[in-house]
C-alpha cells in the first residue's frame, strides 16, 4: 500500500506563522523586520481606537499599506472581556470591527484573536454567524500541533518565552504538518522588564528565515489550506484522490510531493 501523508504546499513539511495584537505604533518598526526576512504575520486590530485617532495606535490611513502582504484580523472594536459581555454586545464588537477593518484593508476579514484572551460558549456560538472562521487564544501550548478547533487556536508560544530554543526544537523535528506559531504585542518590546526585546525578535526572525522546508503563511492561509486538505476524498484502493475545494493542496505519496489541483481528481 502507498504511504500517503499530508504536507504543506510544494511538499513542505513545516509551517511558521506570527500573530500580533492591537495595531499599536510599534508595528511600524516590527512589520519591516518581518518583510526583510520574508515572514508572514497576522495582525489582530481594534478598529475603534484607530478610527478615533487615539494616541499609540497606527492611523487609519496607513493600515492598508503597512500590513500589505500580511493579514488583518478582528480583535473587537473596543477590546473588552468578551466573556463578560451580553450576546448583543459580543455581536456588535466582532461584526463592527470586521466591517471597519474590511473598509480599511479592502478585502474580506475572516479571522480573529480574543481580546484579553477570554471567551465563553456565547462567544463561540456567535463567531460562526459573524463570518469568523478561526480565533487565536493566548493559551500557549509549547507544541507544534494544528488546532483541533479553529475557534480555539492555541499558539505555540508568546514571543517572550524561549522562542530561540523553540526554533531549534522545531528545526530538529522530522514530522509532517508541524506548525510553529508565535504571538505577542509589538509594544512589549518597549517595556524595560519584558524578556522580549527588539534585538531578540530580529535575531529570531533571521533564524526563521529562508528554510526550504518551511511554509511561511498567515493565519488565514493556514486555515484555508488545512481545511481544503482535510476535504480530500480518496478511493477505497487509494489510487484516486478528489479535491472538491477550489484551492490546490499537496500530499506526499511514498515521500514524493504531489499536487492535487482544486476541483480535480488525480491518480496517485
Amino acid at each position: 500500500m502507498k504511504a500517503i501523508r499530508p504536507c504543506y504546499p510544494e511538499g513542505k513539511t513545516k509551517a511558521f506563522t506570527l500573530s500580533y495584537d492591537d495595531g499599536t505604533v510599534e508595528d511600524r518598526r516590527l512589520v519591516p523586520i518581518f518583510n526583510k526576512n520574508k515572514l508572514k504575520a497576522t495582525f489582530h486590530i481594534n478598529s475603534g481606537p484607530i478610527l478615533e485617532g487615539n494616541g499609540g495606535r497606527i492611523s487609519k490611513e496607513e493600515v492598508k499599506d503597512l500590513y500589505a502582504g500580511h493579514e488583518i484580523s478582528v480583535h473587537s472594536v473596543t477590546h473588552p472581556f468578551l466573556d463578560r459581555c451580553s450576546r448583543d454586545v459580543i455581536a456588535a464588537e466582532v461584526l463592527e470591527d470586521r466591517r471597519n477593518l474590511e473598509r480599511l484593508c479592502g478585502y474580506t476579514v475572516r479571522g480573529m484573536s480574543y481580546p484579553m484572551g477570554t471567551w465563553n460558549d456565547d462567544v463561540l456560538k456567535a463567531l460562526d454567524a459573524l463570518g469568523i472562521v478561526y480565533s487565536r487564544t493566548t493559551q500557549a501550548t509549547g507544541s507544534f500541533s494544528l488546532p483541533q478547533n479553529w475557534l480555539l487556536w492555541h499558539p505555540t508560544a508568546h514571543h517572550s518565552h524561549n522562542i530561540l530554543e523553540l526554533a531549534d526544537t522545531f528545526f530538529a523535528r522530522n514530522y509532517v504538518l508541524d506548525l510553529l506559531y508565535v504571538w505577542g504585542h509589538s509594544f512589549e518590546f518597549e517595556r524595560p522588564n519584558c524578556k522580549a526585546t527588539w534585538s531578540m525578535i530580529e535575531e529570531f526572525c533571521e533564524k526563521m528565515s529562508g528554510h526550504s522546508e518551511i511554509w511561511y503563511a498567515t493565519n488565514i492561509e493556514i486555515h484555508d489550506y488545512i481545511t481544503a486538505q482535510r476535504r480530500l476524498i480518496y478511493s477505497a484502493d487509494l489510487n484516486l484522490v478528489t479535491n472538491p475545494s477550489a484551492l490546490s493542496v499537496w500530499i506526499l505519496v511514498d515521500g514524493q510531493p504531489t499536487e492535487i489541483p482544486g476541483g480535480a481528481t488525480r491518480s496517485i
